[in-house]
């Protein structure tokens, strides 16, 4: 296995402890590539985040129409959102359980995000809080600013707080985040408990671009008739996560359009699923769902029509 020439010795050799050989392997040969390709790869044959000249032009564009700094300024206009989620499935100790929800930080978007963030979370009242990816702002290179940012939130996040790898992340931030008290979910789950009661988090490396997701393997620990919620990536594993007659599936991804028309209408979403499931609270089949539009921002930094969010996911008992 080829790993970057800046991880040392030691993160070597706790990832190759923590991470099945076969998932590394894939995440390291992928990444090995460096600059990720425009074209292949994912479930997406265009991957318009890794076009870096592209990325260039939209910035030009925006300065010449002088919208730049209305959309930098609306990158730091963060709301939180409250989802009410409610099942017959729910044990009765988790009822007004409150999931804090942050997905695409992009931590590193601008000297300044960072403070913005952690002010937002410091301030609000949750039981447990999961993250669903896409820490570092770039998809190659260096993850240091990413990681002085994640340092620097976590010294404001309360309690427990889960994670999961997005198409921006390296697998080699593994340990650098576990050091800093995140816990890692690499095609796993825990038990969290209240009470007498238990409910299954699962988590599952990126399905968009890296495709080392495997709900199998994440599952295997999982008795069937928990209560149980997906943190994934992105939308597309919503078809998997209905057939594994699974309750709740939380993601990201898409940053809900992130460039909207009036009204909020995307112009694009970057997800092979229905537009319908790439934004906010949806439901498919008997598997209920919330694709959260992301604290950060993609591409460049800057938004239109698309405030950034956290979530905070309240669940009831029916």
């Amino acid at each position: 296995m080829k790993f970057p020439s800046y991880i040392t010795t030691a993160v070597r050799d706790r990832l190759i402890a923590r991470v099945n050989r076969l998932h590394l392997k894939l995440r390291l040969d992928i990444e090995a590539e460096g600059e990720q390709p425009v074209f292949g790869h994912g479930r997406n044959l265009f991957h318009i985040e890794n076009w870096l000249s592209l990325h260039s032009i939209i910035k030009v564009v925006l300065r010449l129409t002088q919208l730049h700094k209305r959309g930098q300024n609306n990158c730091h206009n963060l709301r939180v959102t409250h989802n009410e989620v409610r099942s017959e499935h729910l044990p009765a100790a988790f009822d007004g359980y409150r999931v804090l929800h942050l997905s695409d930080l992009h931590i590193d978007l601008d000297s300044n995000f960072g403070e913005t963030l952690s002010q937002t979370v410091s301030e609000l009242d949750y039981d447990v809080c999961v993250l669903t990816g896409d820490y570092r702002f770039l998809t190659s290179g260096s993850t240091d600013a990413s990681m002085a940012g994640m340092k620097q939130l976590r010294q404001s996040l309360r309690g427990d707080v889960y994670a999961i790898l997005g198409n921006h992340d390296s697998i080699c931030t593994v340990p650098l985040l576990e050091d800093m008290n995140y816990q890692l979910l690499l095609n796993e789950s825990v038990q969290l408990r209240r009470g007498s009661d238990t409910i299954a988090l699962i988590g599952v490396d990126d399905p968009h671009f890296f495709r080392c997701d495997n709900l199998e393997k994440a599952c295997d620990d999982v008795a069937i008739d928990a209560y149980s919620i997906l943190l994934v990536h992105s939308p597309e594993l919503y078809k998997q996560a209905a057939s594994a007659d699974l309750d709740l599936l939380l993601c990201g991804h898409t940053h809900g359009g992130q460039f909207c028309l009036p009204g909020g209408v995307p112009m694009m979403v970057n997800a092979e699923c229905p537009r319908a499931l790439c934004r906010g609270s949806w439901q498919y089949d008997k598997l209920q769902g919330y694709t959260s539009v992301g604290c950060g921002a993609s591409i460049v930094p800057a938004r239109f029509n698309c405030a950034p969010e956290v979530t905070i996911h309240t669940l009831h008992k029916l």
